[in-house]
């Protein structure tokens, strides 16, 4: 007997938006959570979810950290998928690596801010 056209796939899609819905549902993670961990919007993860869009290849590579893929597989499909997975190790130092590289982002944002802050109100002066 064939599933029903309207049950959920239990494997990944072969399009980027659902193999990011695969990779998100393996970790027990919501469209929102991953938003926020990601650093965009629940809209554009739901269009980058439902291929109305495609993320840059700046949130690519955080995206793939925070689901635990490759940049690769979420853009292809070849390569070890959720189920494959890493072992634990491996998924603690990406995340290790991911939140330093998104400190580093604020940080730099906090300091470019300040610096706006400093030529708007020199330039305010003249």
């Amino acid at each position: 007997m064939f599933p029903a056209e309207d049950e959920e796939h239990s494997g990944p899609s072969d399009t980027l938006g659902g193999r990011i819905v695969y990779a998100r549902e393996q970790r027990d993670l919501t469209t929102a959570q991953l938003a926020r961990r990601v650093g965009v919007t629940t809209e554009t993860l739901h269009e980058w979810e439902t291929d109305r869009a495609e993320p840059r290849s700046n949130r690519l590579l955080t995206l793939s950290g925070m689901l635990n893929v490759s940049p690769t597989w979420l853009l292809t499909g070849v390569g070890d998928s959720p189920v494959d997975g890493m072992n634990e190790t491996e998924m603690m130092r990406i995340r290790a690596v991911v939140e330093r590289m998104r400190e580093r982002v604020l940080k730099i944002a906090d300091d470019l801010e300040q610096l706006k802050e400093r030529l708007d109100s020199y330039q305010s002066y003249q």
